[in-house]
């Protein structure tokens, strides 16, 4: 195999797993922690709700600029300089006394991974042949499914047996590891015609999802003033619209929302945002079930819940074939709503359920949650064209980041309406239920984006074979 074929089919991707292999392993190990974490914070469990989302609103802010950076400063000098980042908020983390103190630290982790994970993305989007696009995204996953296997049992070990704080100091060499790799196999990338930075069209969209996501996440009883949490939500309902207002008249946004012209795309982004706020519920309600609904400490919760994760992973090289044999579109809509009806058959547990059979079922689930994420993640890039990876991958990250907060912020207010609605002020077990139906069904929603691809949709990246008809000609181009 010839050695370009080598690092774009093999160890670019092995290099970028190293950094979604720490960010993977940190936030499942802080999910599986984080009724310890509250403990010591002296704050309600459902208060770290905001330490999560805070992470994922980074993300919002500084991922549609990731792209830029990138072409203006080199992929492996961005690259790198995230890492540094990242590694310095977990040194924060590790140190935080207060919920502002971690709350902030967890901001300036995002920042890092804002940059790390998408940029490393966009050299394998640019690296691999179309056709070996599949393949090529498998190397990059697989390594990185490690990270929520392994995050779970060791968040918990380390959350029982020593202090929570120590589970910040694993992305130490994680992170040494990605550093010594990217300057050694990264090809410092850049796009010679960049356009320029849009400036007031990156503080308006940033400033609007930044507001909105934290209007909605503090809203409840725990954290900030109910007119500071409404004042985020108007102040993101203004901005987020003019944003969308300037980029139909600037010719460089931030987030070029013209490329939802590719059905393919427009697919991905919006089925699949649908798909993952069920998804992104569901570290969150999980561990808080299991230790503050069932009593079961954190060691014994991270045992049970890997098994989603190692589904994942075990199912993750199989997805390449399915889709030859299948395709994308028959696929995604059969698979939205396998994985949602398991999604909503964790809110049926109880304390009584053998723990096999909880086993059983997130191992199912994490093996039909890993085919979509597989397909969408594909079909995303399947109708683009080169030039046009640094702003889809852009565009699809602040999607996915989004929807993954929304699963957290929907979650943690189902969970709080319920134990509202029977006059109780501190969760049980019995609130749940209703939680986990609620994202289910909001998961379930993508199976229209997804029916109203075509069926011959993305047959180029899957490799199924399609008859040669006028009808099939450029399926994805509109």
């Amino acid at each position: 195999m010839p050695r370009s074929s080598t690092l774009s089919l093999r160890i670019v991707p092995l290099t970028v797993a190293t950094a979604l292999f720490m960010e993977n392993t940190d936030s499942t190990v802080i999910a599986t922690a984080l009724p310890s974490i509250a403990a010591s914070l002296h704050e309600d469990p459902i208060a770290l709700k905001l330490a999560l989302t805070s992470y994922l609103v980074s993300l919002a802010i500084f991922i549609p600029v990731s792209g830029w950076a990138a072409d203006r400063y080199g992929a492996r000098t961005v690259f790198r300089a995230a890492l540094c980042v990242f590694l310095a908020g977990s040194l924060a983390c590790a140190g935080a006394n207060g919920l502002g103190w971690f709350v902030a630290a967890r901001f300036l982790q995002g920042i890092g991974g804002a940059m790390m994970v998408p940029v490393g993305r966009l050299v394998v989007l640019r690296s691999a042949p179309k056709a070996q696009l599949v393949t090529a995204l498998s190397y990059l996953t697989l390594p990185a499914m490690v990270g929520p296997v392994i995050g779970p049992p060791l968040g918990g070990l380390i959350t029982t047996w020593l202090d929570w704080r120590w589970i910040f100091f694993i992305n130490v060499p994680i992170g040494i590891v990605g550093l010594i790799l990217a300057s050694l196999y990264f090809e410092d990338l850049r796009e010679p015609d960049r356009p320029p930075l849009d400036v007031l069209g990156f503080l308006l969209l940033g400033g609007g999802l930044a507001s909105l996501m934290l209007g909605l996440a503090s809203m409840g009883r725990h954290l900030l003033p109910a007119t500071v949490s409404w004042g985020c939500f108007v102040a993101g309902g203004i901005l987020l619209p003019l944003y969308f207002w300037r980029s139909r008249r600037v010719e460089h946004p931030v987030v070029r929302l013209d490329l939802l012209r590719y059905p393919t795309f427009r697919a991905a982004v919006t089925g699949g945002s649908l798909f993952r706020i069920g998804t992104g519920a569901i570290p969150f309600l999980l561990p808080l079930m299991l230790q503050i609904g069932f009593g079961l400490d954190a060691l014994r919760s991270g045992l049970i819940t890997f098994a989603a994760a190692a589904g994942a992973m075990f199912v993750k090289t199989l997805a390449p074939t399915i889709l030859r044999r299948f395709g994308f579109r028959r696929v995604m809509v059969v698979n939205a709503v396998l994985a949602s009806a398991f999604l909503a058959v964790n809110g049926l547990y109880t304390v009584q359920t053998p723990h096999l059979v909880m086993l059983a079922i997130l191992f199912i689930g994490g093996c039909s949650r890993s085919v979509q994420f597989t397909c969408v993640n594909a079909i995303a890039y399947a109708d683009l064209d080169k030039r046009e990876m640094s702003a889809a991958t852009s565009f699809a990250s602040v999607a996915q980041q989004l929807s993954l907060s929304l699963g957290v912020t929907f979650g943690a207010l189902a969970l709080e309406a319920t134990a509202g609605f029977h006059g109780r002020s501190a969760i049980e077990a019995a609130d749940f239920g209703p939680a986990f139906f609620a994202v289910a069904v909001i998961s379930l929603l993508s199976v229209f984006p997804f029916r109203a691809l075509s069926p011959e949709a993305g047959a180029e990246v899957s490799g199924r074979q399609i008859a040669a008809t006028p009808a099939n000609v450029s399926p994805g181009r509109s």
